[in-house]
């Protein structure tokens, strides 16, 4: 059988299976308990451990903490593919980029990737069940939202001060602040729930998204703060070819532009320094900005009696560098763009303050709300549900490593010059230079294998080299690692049927 008719197979039955999930409901193991409401809380471009409860210092996130020590923070959570659109689609439907539709952001101009509608949605499958279902802020997929009862989303990217949403379809001004006005909408749809079915809010914000701006009342948080600065800040880039590529991601090269109080008369080195502390602490002004109206949302459910009844679960779409290899923005396997961050409160569970160092992937979100839902996850689902972890029962079976595949900039020229790319006139232009790659990884080794660069490849040994500053691909003393991992990445392809 062709990788393509598996695929046809896989969302044929993915269309029978969500059909025959609406048909009745099953418990998770355990007493039973009322179907549960759920708060899908996402930001946009957020590190994995950029909260408290998680070890960030100076930074401060009460709400999330609170989150977090009522129930499981998954400490070795990872996104599929580093990008915004991508990992929303995963997300949705359980899928790979290969299978849902969507592999890049498509800033190419004729590279319109949309997601496939053949394929169930968590929200669609339990609007279907009797669920009252709404989505408020970011969405950034190109089709309008499905399977929502109520929805108002930031048109593409949207802008953080008195930005426009489309309400149904009507786009409509509003003033304020984007975070807190994605909060507003958020307490609206609660505030018109009769409790007569359960609910399914997504809460997605913009922040802490580039350029980042934080709220007028966070603008002076950490300013007589030195930010610190990471350990591979001065990065050389000396065994990874494709990292040295990557100019475009430095702060010297493209955020100079972001500020127009930047200083003059600063040295190359100064220069760099100032955008960093400027651009880091926005960053995490903007997050505690998320925590903040988080907060409120959380103070809500308590003051009507729901927390009890719903599953609170918050990540963001990819990861992010702040100053990693001294660079911005994301893609990379690299760990400050693949990881990212996990927390889920269900206080039926009777889980709290639990750490859970299992791999998962955010292809497990859908199925692992399908299943809490009580129906069946569709074959179409790739990922694996969380509720055996969430229940503290981590099966024999479950993973031990996890798979990546960024398909991005793969019509690229790699021999054009940087002019070439980064002219604005350039009929193709896409935002950095970041060429297609897959890999694989594990507790321990991380193999990454940049396709689109010939035979060309990566390996980090990440207990000895956990900011991987020395590709050990090569070495002899390390052929039998780079010939399992290499197998291990064949078979993961060909189990999640994926076609380059």
């Amino acid at each position: 059988m062709s990788i393509d008719s598996r695929i046809s197979r896989r969302q044929a039955l993915g269309r029978l299976g969500a059909a025959s999930a609406l048909l009745g409901t099953r418990c998770a193991k355990g007493p039973q308990r009322p179907r549960p409401n759920f708060l899908i809380v996402m930001t946009d471009d957020q590190q994995h451990d950029e909260m408290s409860c998680a070890g960030r210092q100076i930074l401060e996130t009460p709400n999330l903490d609170r989150v977090a020590a009522d129930g499981v923070r998954f400490e070795s959570a990872f996104c599929t593919n580093s990008l915004c659109a991508p990992s929303r689609a995963t997300i949705l439907t359980g899928c790979f980029s290969h299978v849902h539709g969507i592999r890049g952001n498509s800033e190419r101009a004729d590279a319109v990737e949309e997601l496939d509608l053949s394929l169930a949605t968590f929200p669609q499958m339990l609007r279907e069940a009797g669920y009252r279902t709404g989505l408020m802020g970011k969405w950034h997929v190109r089709q309008d939202p499905r399977g929502f009862d109520e929805w108002r989303v930031l048109p593409g990217q949207g802008v953080y001060e008195d930005p426009e949403y489309i309400h149904q379809g009507d786009r409509r001004q509003e003033r304020g602040y984007a975070t807190d006005i994605t909060a507003d909408f958020a307490l609206d749809f609660l505030r018109k729930h009769d409790s007569s079915r359960p609910f399914c809010l997504l809460f997605q914000t913009k922040a802490p998204h580039r350029p980042f701006t934080p709220a007028p009342r966070h603008a002076t948080m950490f300013e007589d703060v030195e930010w610190p600065y990471p350990e591979t800040y001065n990065d050389d880039y000396s065994t990874r070819k494709v990292a040295a590529q990557a100019e475009d991601m430095r702060f010297e090269v493209s955020l100079a532009g972001d500020y127009e109080d930047l200083p003059k008369k600063l040295s190359p080195d100064e220069q760099r320094n100032w955008i960093y502390q400027r651009f880091v602490k926005d960053h995490h002004r903007a997050v505690y900005g998320v925590d903040e109206n988080l907060g409120r949302v959380l103070d809500y459910l308590d003051q009507r009696g729901f927390a009890e009844d719903t599953v609170v679960l918050f990540t963001t779409d990819n990861g992010y560098f702040l100053g990693e290899h001294g660079w911005y923005d994301k893609r990379f396997m690299y760990e400050p763009s693949l990881r990212i961050p996990l927390l889920m409160r269900y206080p039926r569970l009777g889980r709290a303050g639990i750490v859970e160092s299992a791999p998962v992937m955010n292809v497990d979100i859908a199925p692992t709300i399908v299943e809490l839902a009580g129906l069946t996850p569709p074959e179409s689902m790739q990922g694996r549900s969380l509720v055996p972890l969430l229940e503290g029962e981590r099966p024999d079976d479950w993973r031990e490593e996890v798979y990546y595949s960024y398909f991005e900039n793969s019509w690229v020229n790699r021999e054009m010059s940087r002019e070439q790319m980064t002219d604005p006139s350039f009929e193709f232009w896409t935002a950095h230079r970041v060429g297609p790659h897959r890999g694989v990884r594990t507790d321990r080794f991380k193999l990454i294998e940049y396709y689109s660069e010939g035979d060309y490849w990566e390996l980090f040994d990440l207990e000895k080299d956990p900011h991987e500053l020395r590709n050990i691909y090569g070495d002899p003393e390390h052929s039998d690692v780079s010939t399992q991992l290499t197998a291990k990445l064949r078979s993961l392809r060909e189990d999640f049927g994926e076609i380059v």
